[in-house]
């Protein structure tokens, strides 16, 4: 009975399977069926099988969408070594190259047709297609629909016209990195909720999880890849120097690696993939841009030297370690420069403010993950709706984070929360806890409320930093409709009457007991600091006093100096630690004073 079972021939004859994944044979039946079909699937599931078994089974022309040129012509080519009649029309195509792919598509030889959205939403394209025998449509990477945004690729939000133009030809979406959010937003621009979702598991047990606080990036990378010597594995970047950096630097010691990112050459980029793809025992450092649609099984490791954009991004990228099943490790560097970073560029995008703001929740969920105590696989599956146990394959899990009870801390936010009516999002929390009579607190009288000013013993950081971990143990729950609210789950009021506890991760320098640990004297004093430095911030300080001509002590006082002489900041978020340094301090004064320390520190 199954030697009949026309997609089960399609796979043994066309791609060599004996068998299907998990899912897959769910998917193609509902597509079989006429159906649309949203398929969720983890990385390396073999999702690309999914649309490309039916279409064969179905005969006619398949529409294949693609957000990448390169992952577009890899498909191609792997498909045309299975004896499959592919062809893509692209940009990087001459004109006689396209117009010939268009002649096999026009006379009924292609059978899977891959397009950017850009090239198919046209209406001399549609227009052309609409005469053709079309039997399915394909979306591949399907999340870019929702996170990208109409200002970046507006062609993905237009693909929604796709089931009006083709009223009888079944529409797959298919992704790897979509929670319950993205999933409604694809079901809803897509589909118009008349979809069929298929969720199948995002667990990838193989893979370690572990991060580290970043300190000297390339000592910490270096070391890490030592452990690994001899072994493919991903690095990623945030910048394209960056990328060139490391590469250079882990040459220099001895490392195979090598460099991809947007800028350079079309040539330069698929001669590393292609040595990245065919050696054993390369490193790729690389962007972004690498990445996408990449199928290489021995790949042991990705390193991210700076933090993604968020955790599907991070889910995504992980991914592409272990895929032969075989113990792989993801490690990631987490500091507070990057967090600042990423905010730049969401704030710099050109995308509606609704969009910037689901960017920024998005990753404020990732920073949470990175500053979690809990098991990480716990936290990355229950982000996508996933249950599971503690892992013992993570750093948490595995007791490499020191770990504290901070059920107080949480007890003092969560009655904030629940006092001002479980409707506001962690900056107007924390304005309650620290007592700040904003705007928007004395316009709902919310400096009327017991826990106003009950948090003053910490600075924002850490409030912050707790109300991250809150959410990530699910003590606390963002808004389901995407407002930025927090709400308290059935675990945080657990939490309040006592029954359970709240453990925080420990860093080397933990925010919550660090201050503690100080003598007061010392700090009230000076002994024991930098003289010459603390003498110059004092200097600095009455220059700037006598600038806004107001005493001394209004610009900081003694004991900030000292703090500040002893911290030694080099940055604006490690400025924003320093004792008696608030948001319009930060801003007004910090350029100056870290100037003033840079040069000591450099005379």
């Amino acid at each position: 009975m199954r030697a009949q079972d026309p997609k089960r021939r399609v796979l043994k004859d066309v791609f060599g399977f004996d068998d299907f994944r998990p899912g897959q044979a769910d998917v193609m039946d509902a597509l079989l069926g006429g159906r649309h079909v949203l398929a969720v699937m983890p990385t390396g599931a073999g999702k690309s099988l999914c649309y490309q078994v039916p279409a064969l089974v179905m005969g006619g022309l398949t529409i294949v969408v693609s957000p990448l040129v390169a992952l577009m012509q890899d498909q191609v080519a792997a498909l045309r070594l299975a004896g499959v009649a592919a062809d893509t029309i692209n940009s990087s195509l001459d004109r006689e190259a396209n117009v010939a792919a268009w002649r096999r598509v026009a006379s009924g030889q292609t059978r899977l047709l891959y397009l950017a959205p850009e090239r198919l939403m046209t209406e001399r394209m549609l227009e052309a297609l609409s005469r053709l025998d079309v039997s399915l449509i394909a979306i591949d990477e399907a999340h870019c629909i929702s996170q990208w945004g109409p200002a970046f690729r507006p062609e993905y939000e237009d693909l929604s016209r796709l089931r009006g133009i083709f009223p009888n030809v079944p529409i797959i979406a298919v992704t790897a990195t979509a929670d319950e959010s993205t999933r409604g937003d694809i079901a809803a621009r897509l589909f118009a909720e008349r979809v069929e979702t298929l969720v199948l598991g995002f667990d990838r047990p193989n893979i370690k999880l572990a991060i580290t606080p970043k300190q000297d990036s390339k000592r910490q990378l270096l070391s890490f890849i030592e452990r690994h010597a001899g072994k493919s594995g991903i690095i990623y970047c945030l910048s394209r120097k960056k990328t060139e950096e490391m590469a250079a630097f882990l040459e220099k010691n001895g490392v195979r690696a090598l460099a991809y990112h947007a800028g350079m050459s079309k040539e330069a980029r698929e001669a590393n993939q292609n040595a990245f793809m065919t050696l054993s025992g390369v490193v790729m450092v690389a962007t972004i841009a690498f990445g996408m649609g990449i199928d290489k099984p021995d790949v042991v490791y990705v390193f991210h030297t700076d933090m993604p954009g968020s955790l599907e991004a991070y889910y995504q990228e992980i991914g592409r370690a272990g895929r032969d099943g075989r113990e792989a490790e993801a490690h990631m560097l987490f500091g507070l420069g990057d967090i600042r970073m990423r905010r730049l560029f969401i704030d710099d995008e050109d995308a509606a403010p609704e969009h910037k703001r689901r960017s920024h929740r998005r990753l404020d969920t990732l920073i949470g993950y990175c500053e979690t105590a809990q098991c990480r696989r716990q936290v990355l599956l229950g982000y996508f709706g996933e249950e599971a146990d503690p892992c013992g394959n993570c750093d948490n899990c595995l007791d490499q984070a020191p770990r504290a009870d901070g059920s107080a801390e949480a007890r003092t936010i969560l009655t904030a929360v629940a006092q001002s009516g479980e409707r506001f999002g962690a900056a107007h929390v924390i304005d309650i806890l620290l007592g700040h009579e904003t705007e928007k607190v004395l316009a709902r009288g919310h400096e009327a409320l017991s826990s106003f000013g009950t948090g003053a013993a910490h600075k924002r950081p850490v409030w912050l930093s707790l109300i991250r971990q809150l959410v990530a143990g699910g003590f606390l729950m963002p808004d389901p409709e995407g407002h930025g609210g927090l709400a308290i789950s059935d675990n945080g009021w657990a939490l309040c009457r006592g029954e359970v506890t709240f453990q925080y991760r420990v860093e080397t320098r933990d925010p919550l007991t660090r201050g503690r640990k100080r003598s007061a004297d010392a700090a009230a004093t000076g002994e024991g600091v930098d003289a010459p430095l603390l003498a110059a911030l004092k200097a600095l300080r009455l220059r700037l006093a006598r600038e806004r001509q107001v005493p001394a002590y209004v610009v900081f006082s003694d004991r900030t100096l000292i703090d500040m002489a002893e911290r030694r900041p080099g940055d604006l978020d490690a400025f924003a630690e320093v004792n008696g340094v608030g948001a319009a301090k930060l801003k007004e004064f910090g350029q100056a004073f870290l100037k003033a320390i840079a040069a000591h520190r450099s005379a």
